[in-house]
């Protein structure tokens, strides 16, 4: 279905507004909600049309500003060594607990959106991925979709690199979907066998899905994007959501 312009809304924080952006149908009626988090870029072109993609198979999606502590509001970086320096340094200035409470607003804001159903889900892509994951730990979070997520198995996320997300995974309520790059140095197998395991003894529900691809492979734009292996995982992610919150 068609959405709506994108609009936006300043969600309150500890740390001050944060601003999120909104990808609405473009029809009347309730839907749930879905927040998305972006990569350590921030809402770029590919993080709004993956978001206008989910948003347009009847879903509210917000996309926060990761870090809106730091930046400008709406404010994403380029894809070059600066934009990459300046999302990793901030990665770890930010603290833990603040990305929690960021993930803590979105899901307020849907549960008092009178256009949402209150049935709420998380997706996220490569630092995104990661907080998608920490993101269902909140028991209003009934499925998440994580694309490549970073340094769950190294613990290194946040202020400290010290996080506890290995550790609280029996906290995660909703159906999970993993999804990884078999070629991705940045989670390698050893690190992937370290989740898997972390899960499967935690005995949540998740499905597992490795492929052949690099890291970025669903960002289209870059040398690493793969098109037909987005298309199967767009489709994917859409019937996981479905599947669980409609």
């Amino acid at each position: 279905m068609r959405i709506q312009p994108v609009s936006s809304v300043q969600l309150d924080t500890a740390m001050g507004p944060m601003h999120t952006h909104l990808f609405r149908p473009d029809r009347p009626g309730k839907y749930p909600g879905v927040m998305l988090f972006a990569e350590i870029y921030q809402m770029t072109g590919p993080i709004a049309r993956t978001a206008a993609m989910i948003a347009g198979h009847g879903f509210i999606v917000a996309v926060p500003d990761v870090y809106h502590e730091f930046t400008e509001p709406g404010e994403a970086f380029a894809y070059d060594q600066s934009g990459t320096d300046r999302g990793n340094a901030l990665k770890t200035t930010k603290a833990l607990s603040s990305y929690d409470a960021d993930a803590r607003a979105v899901i307020d804001f849907f549960r008092n959106d009178v256009g949402c159903t209150g049935r709420i889900g998380a997706a996220g892509i490569c630092l995104g991925g990661h907080l998608a994951f920490r993101a269902a730990m909140n028991a209003e979070v009934k499925a998440a979709v994580c694309f490549y997520a970073t340094d769950i198995h190294k613990r290194s996320l946040g202020k400290g690199m010290s996080d506890d997300t290995l550790d609280r995974i029996a906290e995660i309520q909703g159906e999970m979907a993993m999804i990884w790059g078999r070629q991705d140095p940045h989670i390698p197998n050893e690190g992937r066998r370290l989740i898997y395991e972390a899960m499967t003894a935690a005995e949540i529900e998740f499905t597992w899905h490795e492929f052949n691809g690099e890291h970025a492979f669903m960002r289209d734009e870059g040398h690493r994007y793969d098109p037909a292996l987005a298309q199967l995982l767009n489709a994917m992610t859409v019937q996981h959501f479905t599947a669980c919150l409609k």
